[in-house]
């Protein structure tokens, strides 16, 4: 029998460092997942209303759309090791408060929006360090794709099974337990990096300022066609059509007649079809077309979102959930492959900061529109405009998507030209 490092699926585990990385983020990341469903829960229990979901979810990324850059150019410049372990305390602290709030009755509203800024503004700083680390960990930079991959499909397997365990935790013992089981499982983090072989960190000599990093990460994006417009249409679908989640609890309570396990299945359905498409993607071998695959995940996620909402038989409309899911994965994954992949060495922080503001800038601004909207046309009338919408976005996109190639090269020319013209002044 072949070793499971030996496995096409699971190459990346020939790096030691990677499978302390990938063993620890696991643990968090089901933490991760039970925190945000007992968060929107709570929510909901105290407004009944999507709206003010849709706002929680916004107090939560919007921040990160403000510092995601300030995080690619902090995970540039100083050791990221050291900066996910910052993250890493300063998440713990921020679960246990939540827990706190719960257990003394004091959870109200704006306690939970506040705490949700906080958590923002850490994973600011937290995930463009933890995805530019990849290149560090990784001993075949042929195995990175596969890397992340694996990640993106384990977070997606604790987004399966942590809203359903979130759902029975609730019930049993309340959202309490929840987030202090989070808070615990940043533990996990930070014992995989002390278990790693570090490599010894080398401050960058003759810093420029901020403001110039700044521009000069823009500037590698726009002259960057190749990764600017995978990045620009992650914006857009950010914006129209993956805020679907701010409904699912109308859908659980309203639709489907149930509750929090309702809600729970849901989700873990969604993640049925995300664990799919990441192994899918992970199976890949060097060499696969990824903006193709993109084109059509979304065509994908938008079917499944179409026919989930208009399916009011709870089984069949969960294989379109797991459709959606199966869809919706592959945005950001193949985003996060294109640039970290795509990128020069002494941009990929910021690169990736730059990604995840396309993120946390367009998700919450359309959960606060998706959850408005909801309230004045209903759930189901909602997810069926996004659905039509990501097929239209698709379409729009398909010439770049299957016929671009990588300019990356032209741009780190560009940027050099750049840096000496800096030099002089």
């Amino acid at each position: 029998m072949k070793k499971l490092n030996e496995i096409n699926l699971f190459r990346a585990l020939r790096s030691r460092n990677f499978v302390f990385y990938f063993i620890g983020r696991a643990v968090s990341q089901f933490g991760t997942w039970m925190q945000r469903t007992a968060v929107i829960w709570v929510i909901y229990t105290i407004t009944h209303s999507a709206f003010w979901i849709g706002v929680t979810i916004f107090a939560e990324q919007f921040p990160s759309f403000l510092f995601s850059f300030w995080g690619g150019v902090a995970a540039d410049r100083y050791d990221r090791f050291k900066v996910i372990q910052i993250t890493q305390v300063t998440s713990i602290i921020q679960s246990v408060l939540l827990a706190l709030l719960v257990l003394t009755g004091h959870s109200a509203v704006w306690s939970i929006l506040a705490l949700s800024l906080v958590l923002g503004i850490v994973n600011a700083f937290d995930i463009p360090a933890r995805q530019s680390l990849f290149n560090e960990i990784i001993a075949d930079p042929a195995d990175l794709s596969n890397a992340l991959s694996l990640s993106t499909a384990t977070a997606s397997l604790a987004q399966l099974l942590g809203p359903a365990l979130s759902g029975i935790i609730l019930a049993a013992w309340g959202a309490a337990t929840c987030f202090f089981i989070n808070a615990a499982s940043f533990v996990g983090v930070m014992v995989s990096l002390m278990l790693m072989d570090r490599p010894s960190y080398h401050p960058k000599e003759a810093k420029k300022k901020v403001t110039r990093d700044f521009i000069d990460g823009f500037s590698y994006i726009w002259k960057t066609r190749s990764i600017g417009l995978i990045i620009l249409m992650l914006a857009i679908v950010s914006l129209l059509v993956l805020p679907y989640n701010t409904v699912l609890p109308v859908f659980a309570k309203v639709i489907f007649k149930g509750g929090a396990k309702t809600f729970g299945y849901i989700t873990s359905f969604i993640s049925v079809g995300a664990v799919t498409g990441t192994i899918f993607l992970a199976s890949r071998g060097p060499g696969t077309h990824m903006r193709r695959i993109l084109f059509y995940s979304t065509i994908i996620m938008g079917i499944g979102m179409i026919f989930f909402s208009q399916v009011k038989i709870f089984p069949m409309a969960m294989l379109f959930a797991a459709l959606t899911g199966f869809g919706s994965i592959a945005q950001f994954t193949v985003c996060n492959i294109v640039v970290q992949s795509e990128s020069a060495p002494q941009m990929r922080g910021r690169a990736i900061g730059i990604l995840l503001m396309a993120i946390f800038g367009m998700m919450p601004l359309g959960s606060v529109i998706v959850g408005a909207i909801s309230e004045r046309i209903g759930a189901p009338d909602t997810v069926l405009g996004e659905g039509v919408l990501a097929i239209i976005i698709a379409m729009v996109f398909v010439k770049y998507l299957t016929t671009i190639t990588s300019d990356a090269a032209k741009a780190d020319i560009e940027i050099e030209d750049t840096k000496k013209l800096w030099k002089r002044d």
